[in-house]
């Protein structure tokens, strides 16, 4: 054997090491595609919510006036949901069987029977009701509505008991766009991601009112996603310019580090028994590794597909899902990938 063919030989088991290892480190890998068929438009996907126990995904079809319902048993589509305008994020309730969306376009909390999928009433919000925050404890859901969709120049968080379906009370947010919530358990917080002013707004949930303001505009702007590490007080927030994750401390509302991260970014999880951040966006997901409260190593720069923003983790079944909108020769689906150990 030649030196010329003796080189290239050991390059090539080099690469097929290497690429065996880098698979097999892979924090995701990919189990299955399941097709979303019927959409009458391209168009974004919005928000999931899921019923574990009933082995189903609820996944909003934001552009195309949908809530698609999947049986992740059966891998497939089982039932839409058209009589909606604009959905963007749910709860559902297991204990009353009731599946509650957001829906911007009509500006409403729309409630539906999760077995027969038929409408049981509707609490009124403003124009462009979008994100949203479920308390387990109180069954209440702190809902984002107005602002600039609904041509005002500031926003409200709606507090709805979904037991009795009524809004509680409306708590005022100085911003003309909100994205993101997430709610404290052990104490009344509720953070808050004012996108209009490139803060976060604390709010005090019992007394309905915003009781401080973290400024990260120092940072990067345009606030999106957000998740909350609660034993570690350190709250996660993402950015789109330019794309970034953000940690704060949630004792003082400092800003501990920041990452880089994937710029047109949408959802965010956090697993707190694995340590993992992970940030959908664009084209990719980024996966983060907390170290500890104040150091992160960015693990993963996973490639997706274009506009594939909208995801769900979900620890309890080692599963994270991510919605591929429909684009070019690219047809619309929910990937679920496996969450592979370290």
């Amino acid at each position: 054997m030649n030196k010329l063919r003796a080189t290239t030989l050991v390059t090539a088991i080099l690469v097929l090491i290497v690429g065996a290892w880098a698979q097999k480190k892979a924090p995701l890998a990919l189990k299955q595609t399941i097709p979303v068929t019927g959409l009458n438009k391209d168009g974004d996907f919005d928000h999931f919510a899921a019923d574990v126990p009933g082995h189903r995904l609820f996944l909003t079809a934001e552009d195309n006036s949908a809530v698609e319902i999947f049986d992740l048993g059966a891998g497939k589509l089982v039932h839409t949901i058209t009589d909606v305008k604009a959905p963007h994020s749910m709860v559902y309730r297991a204990d009353l069987k009731k599946l509650f969306i957001v829906d911007g376009g009509a500006g409403e909390l729309r409630i539906y029977d999760s077995d027969s999928y038929k409408p049981m009433g509707s609490v009124k919000l403003r124009d462009d009701a979008d994100s949203m925050a479920y308390d387990p404890s109180t069954k209440y859901m702190y809902v984002v509505n107005g602002g600039e969709g609904a041509h005002m120049a500031y926003s409200f968080v709606s507090v709805v008991d979904t037991t009795a379906g009524k809004n509680l009370a409306d708590i005022k947010i100085d911003s003309d766009a909100v994205e993101a919530l997430a709610l404290e358990k052990s104490g009344p917080r509720l953070f808050v991601n004012m996108t209009g002013k490139d803060a976060v707004a604390v709010v005090d949930r019992e007394k309905h009112t915003v009781i401080n303001t973290w400024p990260t505009g120092q940072v990067a702007k345009h606030l999106i996603a957000m998740s909350f590490d609660e034993a570690g007080h350190r709250l996660f927030v993402s950015t789109r310019t330019p794309g970034k994750l953000i940690i704060l401390d949630t004792d003082s509302g400092k800003v501990v580090t920041s990452l880089p991260c994937v710029s047109n970014n949408d959802d965010m999880a956090y697993d707190p028994a694995s340590k993992r951040i992970y940030i959908s966006g664009s084209g990719f997901v980024d996966i983060y590794h907390q170290k500890d409260a104040d150091h992160y190593d960015q693990i993963a720069h996973f490639p997706t597909a274009f506009r594939a923003r909208t995801s769900i983790l979900i620890p309890e079944l080692k599963k994270y899902y991510l919605a591929v909108p429909h684009h070019g020769t690219t047809e619309a689906a929910v990937r679920v990938y496996d969450v592979m150990p370290d």
